[in-house]
């Protein structure tokens, strides 16, 4: 998604939501998700846009071990430390280790 299409999906979502549980939602503060809105916040706003994406897009990446799967899903297993607990485990952390998506489509 575009940057507009991101910020018209925050505007959505805070209109459908409330500003508190979209900041809720996607970890960060009201008072982030207001600056990011109102255009004035000071640190970057494409973080913030690729979390709403993360969570309430419907945005889809290929995972070479898993197939299509959402961004969302994809951050989530990111964002995990390496668990040897199985073969498979071991497998996807090192596919997200080199993996080009990095959370983008």
């Amino acid at each position: 998604m575009t940057q507009p299409d991101l910020m018209d999906l925050l505007r959505q979502k805070v209109a459908e939501l409330g500003q508190a549980e979209v900041a809720r939602r996607i970890g960060k503060s009201s008072s982030a998700v207001s600056q990011v809105l109102s255009e004035t916040y000071k640190g970057s706003p494409a973080a913030i846009l690729q979390r709403v994406e993360e969570v309430f897009g419907q945005t889809t990446v290929n995972c070479p071990p898993l197939g299509e799967i959402s961004m969302g899903r994809c951050a989530e297993i990111r964002k995990r430390p390496l668990v040897a607990t199985s073969p498979f485990s071991v497998q996807l952390w090192r596919a997200c280790q080199k993996c080009q998506n990095g959370g983008k489509p």
